[in-house]
């Protein structure tokens, strides 16, 4: 129960950290605009910007000897950031979304991309590159995934599952390219508000449960750097989850780490063109799928967790602010 209120305490933590930085960061702000400015004041300031990609695709075969199947295909994907960055603090937000599909003459229409990713993280200054920090992510979906070829069994849906991660620790960060949060007290909530599929107990919730709770530790690191006079842009986030405590039936599994790994990487043709790829591995020992045994009707018996890769490539249009 020691725990479950740590866990508990850091979620509270996280937010209530981020909206009194929201509070105190507003009034420095605006306390700055009304004084003379200095040069030290020069460094308190917000910063922003972003990035929208639109690519698609298309495919025509007509008495096509090796066979294929006529197509057309669209993803679309945007990245927003705004962050405070003061004289002994700082506020980082970024916004991630995703969403592609296809049509294929043969299979119909299928999705290809779906991804909600929000990222809140506080810090305040304790040394040259250390940080004490509160930090808030949130991950979903947009629409529902099924189980292709079987378009009538869907698999995932908007907050089936949805992430929710609170977490108190410190952040380092050695270079403007490159920071490391890392926390010992860490809430992660998984919601699963589709029926169907909390009556399964997809996702690791209970049968008929929409919510599971699970405290742990967590290592979250960001990579963002640009080469060429920002004509080739790398953007690489690795989350690491070990639990301790789970207020579901299953005991807590420390070693068994969850991981979350995501690289973009665009290169920049022209002003408005750009190629983009986007990879996304993940490992959630709570997520079962089949694991390829079959009784004699050919049904699955058995399942567990298996490593998820997902690979995405576009080139298109480009347009960064």
């Amino acid at each position: 129960m020691r725990l479950k209120r740590l866990c508990v305490v850091a979620l509270f933590a996280a937010l209530g950290g981020i909206a009194s930085a929201q509070i105190t960061d507003l009034e420095t702000s605006i306390r700055d605009d009304k004084t003379v400015t200095t040069e030290k004041q020069d460094s308190t300031k917000w910063k922003w910007g972003g990035m929208f990609g639109l690519n698609a695709s298309q495919a025509t075969f007509t008495n096509w000897a090796a066979g294929g199947s006529n197509s057309v295909g669209g993803n679309a994907m945007t990245n927003l950031w705004l962050n405070f960055v003061g004289n002994t603090s700082s506020w980082e937000n970024t916004l991630d979304l995703g969403y592609g599909l296809l049509y294929q003459e043969s299979d119909g229409l299928r999705k290809t991309d779906d991804k909600i990713d929000f990222s809140s993280k506080y810090g305040y200054k304790a040394s040259k590159h250390w940080y004490y920090a509160a930090m808030l992510n949130f991950k979903t979906q947009f629409s529902e995934g099924y189980n292709y070829p079987n378009d009538s069994v869907i698999v995932s849906n908007f907050m089936a599952p949805g992430y929710l991660i609170g977490a108190i620790g410190m952040d380092y960060k050695p270079h403007k390219v490159f920071t490391a949060f890392i926390s010992p007290v860490t809430a992660k909530m998984t919601f699963v508000l589709d029926n169907t599929l909390s009556e399964q107990g997809a996702f690791g919730v209970e049968k008929g449960e929409k919510f599971r709770l699970q405290c742990g530790g967590y290592l979250r690191l960001v990579y963002n750097q640009s080469f060429l006079k920002n004509s080739i842009t790398i953007i690489s986030k690795l989350d690491l989850f070990s639990n301790y405590y789970s207020n579901s039936g299953e005991s807590a599994k420390p070693q068994n780490i969850d991981v979350n790994w995501e690289n973009i990487i665009s290169f920049k043709i022209n002003k408005y063109i750009s190629a983009n790829i986007n990879t996304l591995l993940i490992y959630d020992d709570d997520i079962k799928m089949p694991t390829g045994t079959k009784d004699s009707e050919g049904k699955d018996i058995t399942k567990g967790p298996k490593l998820q890769f997902k690979e995405v490539v576009g080139i298109g249009l480009s347009y960064k602010f």
